[in-house]
């Protein structure tokens, strides 16, 4: 399994969209490009971090060519709330102890 971690340094004002638009940019990703999923994650000082899984490196780099159309339009609305997005690490997983969600 693989994992890359991001950072968004979101423009203030513009969380609401930033948040709505990395769902369901995340949602399309998920749906048509066989990631495993993603969290999304905010630092006390704003920053939001969010880590998404695939089932290899490989994958994942070669995820985007089966998008619907639309999304590009996602992308933009996303890529346009934030002043920096940045793939920070690009991780392969040695061990894994995350337990299911028991709510």
């Amino acid at each position: 399994m693989f994992a890359a971690i991001y950072s968004f340094k979101v423009k203030k004002g513009e969380e609401d969209i930033f948040i709505k638009s990395w769902r369901s940019l995340t949602e399309l990703i998920y749906e048509f490009e066989g990631s495993l999923g993603s969290r999304l994650h905010k630092q006390a000082d704003g920053l939001y971090i969010a880590y998404a899984q695939w089932p290899s490196k490989d994958i994942w780099k070669n995820a985007g060519q089966n998008l619907p159309g639309f999304a590009d339009g996602v992308k933009k609305l996303m890529k346009a709330a934030c002043s920096s997005i940045e793939t920070i690490h690009e991780l392969e997983m040695v061990s894994d102890f995350i337990q299911p969600d028991v709510y």
